[in-house]
């Protein structure tokens, strides 16, 4: 093999290796790029805008002289009353949990619990993993995951 053959055989290794790292290198950008956006925050259904809600509130206003009702105001109903042993709590986990119909992870989500939100501890399940609780602000009732809340004082 002569001088010229060696040198086109390092030649050829070297942009080869040098081919393969630019290919790596784009690669790897490509990936950062992707991983390091911060995706949105889900919605949930309970958070959308109806539709029907949207279309009251661009109604055109009424005319002046025309007489108009104000809506009926909903009275509250008096809280239900706890049972035994209840007491009131607030969650702890950083996320906010999962409100669910059923004490377990396959139930249906029906709602959620922001951090920091006040509940109504209202038992524990069988198992001692869930604990069925009344949100403070209204009386919807579910299960969360236990070890989630401390108690308020």
């Amino acid at each position: 093999m002569s001088l010229s053959g060696i040198f086109q055989v390092l030649i050829g290794f070297v942009f080869g290796i040098a081919l393969l790292a630019a290919s790596g290198a784009a690669a790897a950008f490509y990936f950062w790029t992707k991983l390091s956006v911060v995706p949105t925050k889900p919605i949930f259904a309970e958070e959308r805008v109806k539709p029907s809600s949207i279309a009251k509130k661009a109604s055109f206003p009424i005319a002046s002289n025309s007489k108009s009702k104000s809506p009926p105001i909903p009275k509250k109903l008096p809280p239900k009353e706890l049972p035994p042993g209840a007491y009131k709590a607030r969650v702890t986990w950083p996320e906010g949990l999962s409100l669910r119909d059923a004490p377990n992870l396959e139930s249906n989500r029906i709602g959620g619990v922001a951090f920091n939100q006040e509940v109504f501890v209202l038992k524990l399940s069988d198992d001692q993993r869930w604990q069925q609780v009344r949100l403070a602000d209204s009386e919807q009732e579910g299960w969360i995951k236990a070890g989630n809340t401390q108690k308020a004082n």
